[in-house]
């Protein structure tokens, strides 16, 4: 009796191309998470019009997002200093009006100052915990998962011996339209 051997799989340079996970890069979990939020930053800010310049070195703000409008009342191109965190440890939706995210004090001595010439926000971004869902591509949509959340940290106590948990607010999803709305709050003089 003779058994038939199943035909293989199809393969680019002996790769599996059906059903298999690709194989991804050697790079840390958490290096690839900050990649990822400067990613979904980069999109929003392209998303509300504003342009963005990293600091080097970055002395504890990630990027300055700038944003030009003839109606700010200010100048005519408003910046703020943008700090980006990121975690899985926390589930996608959070419920409630807020959630626990925990800082070294270093940094959020750096977001808490107060009063300030330039304005500065925190931007956590939630993602699952798995690289495979990360994001999903379409002909109509790149998605990334989870979500940013931000906060102006200005006047936060230090509450903690090295660390500090902030709460930040569920409503204030990170997207073009809350840029653009910050934006316009700084341009008229005002904060975040």
């Amino acid at each position: 009796m003779t058994l038939a051997k199943p035909d293989p799989a199809p393969t680019v340079s002996g790769l599996a191309l059906s059903g298999s996970p690709p194989v991804r890069g050697q790079i840390a979990t958490t290096a690839c998470m900050e990649t990822l939020q400067v990613g979904y930053l980069h999109a929003v800010a392209a998303a509300a019009g504003c342009s963005l310049a990293q600091p080097f070195p970055d002395h504890g703000i990630d990027w300055h997002v700038s944003h030009s409008a003839p109606g700010h009342a200010v100048d005519d191109e408003v910046t703020i200093k943008v700090q980006l965190k990121a975690t899985y440890q926390i589930a996608p939706d959070p419920p409630g009006p807020t959630f626990a995210f925990t800082l070294d004090n270093d940094h959020l001595i750096k977001l808490a100052r107060s009063p300030v010439s330039v304005h500065k926000i925190l931007v956590v971004m939630i993602v699952p915990r798995s690289q495979e869902d990360w994001l999903r591509a379409g002909h109509d949509r790149l998605s990334l998962r989870h979500c940013c959340y931000w906060i102006n940290l200005a006047g936060h106590p230090i509450t903690g011996r090295r660390r500090t948990t902030v709460r930040i607010p569920t409503s204030r999803v990170f997207d073009d339209r809350a840029l653009c709305e910050i934006m316009t709050r700084v341009g008229a003089g005002g904060r975040p």
